[in-house]
């Protein structure tokens, strides 16, 4: 008997609804690890929300099935029981570590409150476990993050943080929804090292869901891959890999974003420069809170983007890449020139850059966090027209709407409705559609393509060159996704800890690196991507 059994399990939301999970099986057991995969909206993470019986009630029904645990059945199973495997026998890793976790507490109260309820340790041993626990998943100066709160944590480490919390009790099965989405490939290497290693020494069974077929490929033992709420195919990872049977899994392996960059002209005018661009965060101590140093967080960078061309900024979680990006837009306070289009930006009143801000927008990391959840689409993508007070007459807002939610492939018959109606790379298309309303000139993408699937990454990294071609547009694209970079930047800027360690053309960092840190970057990415270590083919 496998520790975990789904047996013939469905799904639906609402009376009526078409399933969004169909007859469902599989089995997971102690030790070994299987992966879920299938794009966006195929029905994976509902059938592990399932597992634990998470999923909103009574909107969500089951209409058929069985979920047993060591042999004890768990669809309708009471509150008493489930608290007993919620977190003892069973953590789960969420997709999206800024929607999970409280932006009200620390990292600290957050990770103590599953060893406080679970383990009845006292606070001081709370403490020194969640150190130990911080540190293990690669948190940089844990006891300093003890007092962080979510937003003060990269995309990364706030994902470190889950899995943290997932992994304190020592759990006899982790799910683990998209764990390294958020992470850069070295990370991810080291994320996945660690989960190895765990599994191996507890004997802990894994439910990996990912989009991702190298992880997949470097993890899995089994793979089931999804489609429309069904399994199509089930069988051990290298003969799913080597030999798939399924038209839709040979069309999921062939899927990777493709392509080179669009050549921009040398002459082409200059959108962005940057000279010595820094920005610190005072570190404070004490009663009085006086500054005794400070995070270097983007420490003397000097750029130059023109029109048509994308600039990669590459480097690991911490490094300042999004930052530098938040810097360039005046989103947080930095010293050095700024230049946008000739005009100085540093010392420019709120009011005086209002006029530029339609110009200069920014695709955040994470669509489901950065769209508003009480506000329709067409409300989202309408509100920066009515900030800057363009086109008044409501009819042409909505035609122009239309318009832009067409460009970027979301039907605008679905405009009024709400973001949780849509999958990730829909939303991430919404995110793109509320930046392009305003015709900007300067874009910058901070990690839009990490939470999706690898067919749905490939569509918006065509989407974003077709966009670029037909407006101009200068890119600044952060990702740690080196394939995504290779596809779309013209030029490439490494960072670590605040710092550009090379620079140069696309072409040259990825066939001919200068330094090991950039070495060591492409390198794991593809031995990540292929399973084999290596410098990245080109």
């Amino acid at each position: 008997m496998a520790f975990c059994e789904v047996t013939d399990l469905s799904v639906a939301f609402g009376e009526g609804a078409a399933p969004a999970v169909d007859r469902v099986s599989f089995t997971v057991d102690k030790g070994e690890t299987l992966a879920l995969v299938g794009e966006s909206g195929s029905g994976k993470s509902v059938s592990a929300l399932s597992i634990l019986q998470l999923l909103p009630y009574p909107i969500a029904r089951h209409p058929s099935g069985s979920i047993r645990i060591e042999g004890q059945e768990v669809l309708g199973a009471p509150p008493a029981v489930l608290r007993k495997i919620r977190g003892n026998r069973i953590s789960m890793v969420f997709q999206e570590p800024m929607s999970s976790l409280n932006p009200l507490h620390t990292v600290e109260k957050q990770v103590n409150e599953v060893l406080l309820l679970h383990r009845r340790m006292d606070r001081a041993t709370a403490r020194a476990r969640t150190v130990e626990l911080l540190h293990l998943v690669g948190l940089p100066d844990p006891e300093e993050r003890l007092k962080s709160y979510p937003h003060q944590l990269s995309g990364g480490q706030r994902q470190r943080v889950m899995i943290a919390m997932a992994l304190a009790n020592e759990p006899d099965l982790l799910i683990a929804d998209e764990p390294t989405t958020a992470l850069d490939v070295t990370i991810q290497a080291q994320i996945l090292e660690l989960l190895q290693d765990l599994q191996a020494r507890l004997g802990m069974g894994l439910l990996l869901i990912t989009h991702d077929l190298g992880v997949v490929r470097k993890m899995a033992d089994r793979v089931c891959v999804m489609t429309k709420g069904k399994i199509v195919e089930e069988g051990p990872v290298a003969r799913i890999f080597d030999a798939p049977e399924h038209p839709y899994t040979r069309a999921l392996l062939a899927a990777e974003p493709k392509g080179a960059p669009t050549p921009f002209a040398a002459d082409a005018p200059v959108v962005v420069q940057a000279d010595d661009l820094k920005v610190w965060f005072p570190i404070k101590r004490g009663v009085l809170r006086k500054t005794v140093g400070h995070v270097k967080a983007v420490d003397g960078i000097s750029l130059t983007l023109r029109e048509g061309e994308t600039l990669g900024v590459v480097g690991e979680s911490g490094s300042g890449k999004s930052t530098l990006g938040f810097g360039l837009l005046r989103l947080l306070s930095s010293t050095g020139g700024i230049l946008y289009r000739g005009q100085e930006l540093q010392g420019r009143s709120w009011s005086a850059m209002r006029p530029l801000r339609r110009e200069m927008q920014i695709v955040f990391q994470d669509p489901f966090a950065s769209l508003s959840p009480r506000m329709s689409v067409f409300q989202i993508v309408e509100e920066g027209l009515k900030i800057h007070d363009l086109m008044p007459d409501a009819d042409e807002r909505r035609r122009h709407i239309a318009q832009v939610l067409e460009e970027v492939g979301i039907d605008p018959a679905t405009m009024d409705r709400y973001p949780h109606e849509f999958s990730g790379g829909q939303r991430q298309r919404i995110s793109i559609a509320r930046a392009m309303v305003l015709r900007p000139r300067f874009l910058v993408l901070d990690e839009p393509t990490s939470a999706l699937d690898m067919s749905v990454q490939a569509q918006i990294v065509d989407l974003l060159r077709d966009l670029q071609d037909r407006y101009d547009l200068a890119y600044l694209f952060i990702s740690h996704d080196l394939k995504v970079v290779r596809t779309l930047a013209d030029t490439v800027i490494v960072m670590k800890d605040g710092k550009v360690v090379e620079h140069g053309p696309s072409q040259a960092i990825f066939e001919a690196p200068q330094t090991a840190y950039t070495r060591a970057l492409i390198s794991a990415a593809f031995e990540l991507t292929t399973g084999e270590a290596g410098a990245v083919s080109t």
